[in-house]
């Protein structure tokens, strides 16, 4: 764990915390990340008012005592974990981690570097790459573009998977407006998707997991109302964007000879309108509270462009490996086959995702904050609500991974003595869906005396 201890005294500073990361820290971070360029907003809200809410903090999860205190003995926590990872219902392959973020000293570890399948647990690293790639404060775009002429307008898409339809009408009344004052009412639509290459579907093929994976969409692909969790997904979410855009120019006395095709935006284009995402933040701490996939593999595509590589699942891979490997992160032979862990050729390792816990919680690196105030309270928020041992509900805050066959769980616990802990626990055959969970649980619990 060398290079990941942390200063106690630097965290403590940190708090209190608004909206997953207190003011002063976010404009600080915007202060450091000045890349310029349209797409990135160095003087953003703390929060937009109709975005996603981001996830609430758990009181002291994120403190460490400003004095130093000695770490928690490694025995009485060997004493307390060994039995609990002997329950039948974890299977026979289970591998654990559990550092003192303020040290970086391991405190327990069994098979820590092994490579293990970490199913949604690998959103971990994919928030960590987007954060360092882009900042917190960018935001992602959804543009549209005018021909020089404007007899055209092409929607573009930049890869915003929670564009919805009150933003998709504001980009309709700024096209619109401008195409009324240049006289025209009647223009061709085209929707531009070329910003993503490589397969559309994700190796799991169709899902209510999962879009396809497109960067023009609205609501994730979703049929229905919900706005997180399985969900029927369209076929086509680009086509069916554009559609409703189309729709909407009709409304305000825009007609269409033609459309909505696929096609590329002119190189000389005029954009008349754009709408952006929430910030990065926000969509990270999203991302690890509800478990959502197809931020994630947004996420990813984010850290792929930042890089010059495709914005395709190997891009992604390559993309995210680099920004880790730049971290000083232990990523060895780790694979990143995809953003959301829903593919099995994922590869991680216990020490590396609470080598992530710890490099977010780095005073270095307050631009990785979200990591931390995006992980779901153990029995109030996200995927843990209602999941949780009583003395750890509040004190817990930890991603949840299932696959068939797999079950883990890496986030942070205070110690009794205060210390902020980051931990992992990976089971990896586990004899049927979800059956690791409440062993998981316990663990997480344990850490708690």
């Amino acid at each position: 764990m060398v290079g990941l201890a942390v200063a106690a005294g630097a965290v403590a500073a940190a708090g209190p915390w608004d909206s997953g990361q207190r003011t002063a820290e976010r404009d600080r971070v915007a202060a450091l990340s000045r890349t310029g360029g349209a797409h990135h907003q160095v003087s953003v809200p703390a929060a937009e008012p109709d975005g996603p809410a981001p996830a609430p903090s758990a009181p002291g999860v994120l403190a460490v005592p400003a004095a130093p205190v000695a770490a928690p003995a490694p025995a009485p926590l060997a004493k307390a974990i060994e039995p609990l990872l002997r329950d039948p219902k974890l299977g026979p392959v289970v591998t654990a981690s559990v550092i003192d973020v303020s040290s970086g000293k391991q405190l327990y570890g069994r098979g820590q570097g092994a490579l293990m399948t970490p199913a949604s647990t690998i959103k971990i690293a994919t928030a960590v790459a987007a954060l360092s790639a882009r900042g917190p404060a960018h935001r992602i775009p959804t543009t549209a573009v005018a021909a020089p002429d404007y007899s055209a307008i092409t929607l573009v898409g930049g890869g915003d998977p929670t564009l919805d339809m009150n933003r998709l009408r504001a980009l309709a009344d700024s096209t619109a407006q401008a195409l009324r004052e240049h006289g025209v009412s009647t223009i061709r639509l085209s929707y531009d998707t070329s910003l993503y290459s490589g397969p559309v579907r994700h190796p799991i093929g169709s899902n209510d997991n999962i879009a396809p994976v497109s960067p023009l969409m609205i609501n994730e692909g979703r049929l229905d109302n919900s706005t997180s969790g399985p969900a029927p997904r369209g076929a086509d979410p680009a086509r069916d964007t554009a559609a409703a855009f189309l729709g909407m120019l009709g409304v305000r006395g825009i007609n269409t000879e033609a459309g909505p095709v696929p096609g590329k935006a002119p190189a000389r284009g005029v954009p008349v309108g754009k709408t952006l995402s929430a910030p990065l933040s926000a969509l990270v701490e999203r991302t690890l509270t509800n478990s959502d996939n197809d931020i994630a593999e947004a996420l990813a595509r984010q850290t792929a462009i930042a890089g010059g590589r495709p914005a395709s699942f190997a891009g992604a891979q390559a993309a995210v490996t680099e920004r880790l490997k730049r971290l000083k992160l232990p990523v060895g032979k780790a694979l990143f086959a995809d953003g959301s862990g829903l593919n099995r050729g994922d590869k991680v390792s216990a020490a590396l995702l609470t080598a992530l816990l710890a490099r977010a919680a780095d005073p270095a690196h307050p631009e990785l904050r979200p990591v931390l105030t995006g992980l779901p309270v153990a029995g109030f928020t996200g995927t843990l609500t209602g999941r949780s041992e009583a003395r750890s509900a509040g004190l817990v805050r930890a991603k949840t991974g299932s696959l068939t066959g797999v079950d883990t769980l890496a986030g942070t616990a205070v110690s009794s003595d205060g210390r902020l802990l980051a931990f992992a626990f990976m089971a990896g055959r586990t004899p049927a869906y979800g059956a690791g969970r409440p062993a998981l649980d316990r663990m997480a619990s344990a850490l708690i005396p």
